[in-house]
């Protein structure tokens, strides 16, 4: 999330859904946390690069991620400086 925050969330918590659905909340958005950068399907082994608007970047194991319900905030995985935002991630 924009903020710093990361979950990883069970992809048996989300329903199939067919044509006419109204989505499915993946995560409770706050100003603490700020809006979602990006989401990922992948499995334990990966690891996740988040880069920052000002260049920050961070290297994290995914197992080291906290598995949380849909709706959770999350936890933070990377400090921000004041101003700074996280703007994207990719997962190896």
């Amino acid at each position: 999330m924009e903020h710093g925050y990361a979950k990883q969330t069970a992809l048996s918590e989300y329903k199939k859904q067919s044509r006419g659905g109204s989505g499915i909340k993946t995560a409770e958005i706050t100003p603490k946390t700020g809006a979602l950068v990006s989401a990922h399907a992948v499995s334990t082994e990966a690891e996740l690069f988040a880069l920052s608007a000002k260049g920050q970047m961070i290297r994290t194991p995914l197992d080291t991620v906290r598995s949380t319900g849909r709706s959770a905030q999350g936890v933070r995985i990377m400090d921000l400086k004041p101003g700074d935002r996280v703007a994207g991630t990719v997962v190896i």
